[in-house]
């Protein structure tokens, strides 16, 4: 961090482990802090349904539903659903995801792991996920192992983070996680699909200053500046620079950058 000077721009490749802890750490505190994610996950859920108003799915799989925010709006909007796998890397998520449900318990298989790398139990007819696909390592062969396990008629929904995500950190800190461009999605997701719906939006949080900021990162599991303990010194230099460049009347400014997709498998 540089003060008034140029930072230099650091993308991060997304370590799960390191993910896994944030997100562990965060479980308390995650939906009180989530409300872009609560945002973006009716959206992702309007759009759905507005691009197919018939459809109704019996057998459904959420990619990494933390603590089932979205799993309670899948069961709400679709009560249909016989069948729902919800999978995370966080294994001590599963109790949540239990209480969201209810008496629907019975219904849900709890898969634990990396959705790049575990094996799907099943086929289904609707495969969503919201605010978290931008962690996966390779878009494009996720796409391919999600086609083999979609049922004919079958749809893939997903928002993820695109690149002007938390760009107020990046600018502050040259640091961030390498978002992909929405031209790079589109391609990665049309080798296998045929795309419905394409829709981008910006979201803007205010804070009082930027240490609530970082705690709004960290209530959500979200820490976009690294590992590294900063010096009592290098906390002032964010301070002072983050009011410098992102200050406006409601206070200090952090950006959403939600990307959203519908699909059917070609």
């Amino acid at each position: 961090m540089h003060r008034h000077g140029k930072t230099r721009s650091m993308s991060m490749i997304p370590d799960k482990n390191l993910i896994k802890l944030r997100f562990e750490q965060a479980a308390a505190t995650y939906e009180q802090q989530a409300m872009v994610q609560h945002l973006v996950a009716d959206r992702l859920l309007t759009l759905l349904t507005d691009a197919m108003p018939a459809f109704s799915p019996l057998r459904v799989l959420e990619i990494g539903c933390c603590t089932g925010l979205l799993t309670e709006k899948i069961m709400g909007r679709f009560p249909a659903v016989a069948r729902l796998t919800v999978s995370d890397l966080v294994a001590a998520f599963e109790p949540c995801v239990c209480r969201k449900i209810g008496g629907r318990r019975s219904d849900l298989t709890f898969l634990a792991g990396d959705i790049e790398s575990v094996d799907l139990p099943d086929t289904y007819d609707l495969i969503i996920s919201s605010s978290t696909l931008h962690w996966v390592h390779n878009l494009s062969a996720l796409c391919r192992k999600l086609h083999a396990h979609l049922n004919p008629g079958g749809i893939l929904a997903f928002s993820q983070y695109g690149v002007d995500n938390l760009r107020e950190i990046r600018a502050v800190t040259g640091v961030g996680l390498e978002y992909q461009e929405i031209v790079a999605l589109k391609k990665a997701v049309a080798e296998k699909f045929d795309l419905l719906v394409v829709e981008e939006a910006r979201e803007t949080l205010w804070f009082t200053d930027p240490i609530s900021v970082l705690q709004h990162l960290r209530a959500t599991g979200v820490n976009s500046i690294g590992q590294q303990v900063w010096t009592r010194k290098q906390v002032s230099v964010f301070i002072a620079d983050y009011i410098d460049r992102f200050s406006g009347e409601q206070g200090v400014s952090l950006t959403y950058h939600p990307i959203f997709m519908v699909a059917r498998p070609q």
